[in-house]
């Protein structure tokens, strides 16, 4: 095995590849690569998996795995739904897929751009699988590609953050609706205006009546405005008006009952609004907001502290100018 090969390899993995050159040498049986530990997922309606996350940011413990992510298995083959923040998380997953069913993996869809949700894609490569996101997907994650790799980086360790080389592009770009078929079950496509992010996508499995909103919707961690907090209120009005069997959240249980499930997130979102709108006629500048607009509701929701700031940042520079 030539040196610099090995030094390219995942810290860990030189070793492993090490070892298995020296066996090979001895004439000795090589080891085998440890099992992956797949993903722990509750089928929450005939054919639909989810991993319901802890609400943790990202550290060497929880592998990346902070996201609600799932896979809905048809009779030719399977769609995964967002796979977490590293390529150990994306391997969970794959496990857990293969755990559920020995069909294959026809689609990989990201909800929307942020690491926690795409960035164990590389692991679903060599599946042959097709990745779909919304049209604006791929510019999104380009342009913050490598800060999130350097965050992974100082949060988890070289070992377990992704790399540039992990970054997958979408091969199916929804720019409006799609439907997609998995051998006589379909799921709908939608791709939403600028709210959470600017790339949003929300996919329905018709069968079921299952809705999977990513980060759309937030219960119990705190949501984070990253797109308009103007234009999550009007997209979370829209869709307040549609029915679903049952709404998986991108953070949360690992499914809920709609439209009930979007109330908290409606009145943390309220309560920022009044905040943030009384500061504004007070002419309080943004450092003061940002440590005040919204603190009745810290008790209520997990991660509160490390969230709400930059949502009062967001909401205060956006309400400003109306």
């Amino acid at each position: 095995m030539p040196q610099d090969l090995l030094t390219r390899a995942r810290p860990g993995a030189a070793a492993a590849v090490a070892a298995l050159c020296a066996s090979l040498v001895a004439g000795a049986p090589a080891e085998a690569a440890p099992a992956v530990e797949p993903l722990p997922t509750t089928e929450i309606a005939p054919g639909v998996f989810v991993y319901q996350a802890p609400f943790q940011l990202l550290a060497p413990g929880n592998q990346g795995a902070i996201a609600n992510v799932g896979f809905v298995v048809g009779r030719e083959g399977v769609a995964v739904i967002d796979t977490g923040n590293t390529p150990e998380a994306g391997a969970r997953l794959l496990a857990a897929v293969k755990a559920r069913t020995d069909l294959p993996v026809r689609y990989v869809v990201n909800t929307h751009m942020h690491p926690d949700h795409a960035l164990g894609d590389s692991a679903f490569r060599a599946t042959g699988a097709k990745f779909v996101a919304h049209a604006k997907f791929a510019r999104a994650l380009t342009a913050r590609a490598q800060s999130y790799v350097d965050a992974a980086k100082r949060q988890a360790g070289d070992a377990l953050a992704p790399t540039l080389d992990d970054i997958v592009k979408p091969d199916i770009e929804v720019a409006d609706r799609l439907t997609l078929d998995l051998g006589g079950r379909a799921l709908e496509f939608e791709a939403e205006p600028t709210a959470h992010t600017d790339n949003d996508l929300t996919v329905r499995d018709v069968q079921t009546d299952t809705w999977f909103l990513g980060d759309l919707l937030f219960m119990t961690h705190l949501p984070s405005v990253d797109g308009s907090f103007e234009g999550w209120v009007k997209l979370m009005a829209r869709l307040r008006e549609r029915k679903a069997a049952r709404v998986v959240p991108g953070h949360g249980p690992v499914s809920a009952g709609w439209p009930a499930a979007l109330e908290p997130q409606q009145r943390y979102f309220d309560r920022l609004r009044t905040d943030v709108e009384a500061l504004l006629d007070k002419g309080v500048d943004l450092a003061t907001a940002s440590r005040t607009a919204g603190l009745s509701e810290r008790e209520a929701w997990a991660l509160f502290d490390e969230f709400n700031a930059r949502n009062a940042i967001a909401v205060y520079r956006e309400l400003e100018w109306r």
